[in-house]
């Protein structure tokens, strides 16, 4: 009688959070849209999607959730990039993949990480969300990348320059119709997307 092995792999979630907003006039983890500030949505869309833990990386500003790690980067002013290393790090051996999303990044929807995740269980080492085929955010990393990915986890650029020195480990998953991954960087920007939210 044969057997079938159900493997089953932990994927936690990393929302980046450090950054002071400089463009945007305060720390965008702390900018509420619709009752809610940037960080909380973001910490609701990996759990939402079905990561577990969920980290939340702080840099200028203190960030406080329940049910959340919250691990600082006192490197925030360097970029993102020490701040994906501070979050891998943290994460130490308690996962077998992340998934990265941005704080900065409100309308990503909870379906996109539910993708990344299913194609990470059908084989995807690295799952990039793509909108209108362009990759942008959220992207999952296998943990077997992790060392690569904090060798070049430099300056502002995150995940990026690892990304796109092996494009042959990456899959591409459509999530146009997921959400929007439209970055929130000036006052217009936050005015625009209140508008559009019908937030005063």
């Amino acid at each position: 009688m044969g057997y079938r092995w159900l493997v089953v792999t932990r994927v936690a979630g990393v929302l980046l959070a450090a950054g002071n907003g400089s463009r945007l006039g305060q720390p965008k983890a702390t900018v509420r849209l619709a009752g809610s500030t940037f960080a909380e949505r973001g910490v609701a869309l990996l759990r939402r999607g079905g990561t577990d833990p969920v980290i939340v990386v702080t840099g200028a500003v203190p960030v406080e959730l329940p049910g959340v790690l919250t691990v600082h980067n006192p490197d925030w002013v360097t970029g993102m990039g020490s701040s994906l290393a501070t979050g891998l790090r943290a994460l130490g051996d308690g996962a077998d993949a992340a998934v990265i999303a941005l704080a900065d990044q409100p309308l990503v929807g909870p379906e996109a990480v539910r993708r990344l995740i299913a194609a990470h269980t059908g084989g995807a080492t690295i799952a990039v969300a793509a909108y209108d085929g362009k990759p942008r955010n959220p992207v999952l990393i296998d943990r077997v990348h992790w060392p690569a990915v904090l060798e070049f986890a430099t300056g502002d650029a995150g995940a990026r320059p690892f990304l796109r020195a092996h494009p042959d480990l990456v899959t591409l998953v459509e999530c146009g119709d997921t959400g929007s991954p439209d970055d929130i960087d000036t006052p217009d920007d936050l005015a625009h997307l209140r508008a559009a939210t019908s937030e005063g």
